[in-house]
């Protein structure tokens, strides 16, 4: 699974890095979405990246992990979305999405999984994502926070694979 997530601030992000890596995201591809409250210059991007990295080598380490994920540096939601192969299911949480998980799943062998930052995608990102041939997930009823959502979609996502398989 690689995770595309909207950058939030800190100690969310941080959140989020720790709990994919243990529920084990091959990639994670932070998204400065027009909603991201924070701003990343070059030189800051490096240092978020660099303390990013440290945080999923830990949670690695504590779970039992041997292959660390792929941390990527942040970037556009375009540029992300270039990123992600042909062959991949896209997925995006989407309060109003309707298609069963199985449906949406097929027999995919990799998924790409795309959740907005505080706030979630503007109408124009979720356009952007709809023509990158990503589908809505529905979660539930709620609106769950930044550093929540992916998590309970990973792992939604990883029970469906069988990895709690390593189909995905």
């Amino acid at each position: 699974v690689t995770l595309l997530q909207g950058v939030s601030r800190g100690p969310r992000m941080d959140t989020v890095m720790q709990k994919a890596t243990e529920l084990g995201v091959r990639i994670i591809q932070p998204v400065l979405a027009e909603r991201s409250v924070v701003r990343l210059d070059a030189s800051r991007s490096q240092t978020r990246l660099d303390h990013w990295q440290r945080i999923v080598i830990s949670a690695c380490e504590q779970c039992g992990r041997s292959i660390v994920p792929e941390i990527r540096p942040a970037t556009t939601l375009d540029e992300a979305l270039a990123g992600v192969g042909p062959e991949t299911v896209g997925l995006t949480l989407d309060p109003a999405g309707t298609a069963p998980l199985a449906q949406l799943l097929g027999k995919a062998t990799r998924v790409a999984l795309a959740v907005g930052p505080e706030g979630g995608f503007t109408a124009a990102e979720i356009r952007t994502l709809a023509l990158a041939g990503f589908r809505g997930l529905r979660l539930g009823p709620r609106i769950l926070r930044t550093e929540t959502a992916p998590l309970a979609a990973l792992a939604i996502l990883q029970y469906a694979a069988g990895d709690l398989g390593s189909r995905l």
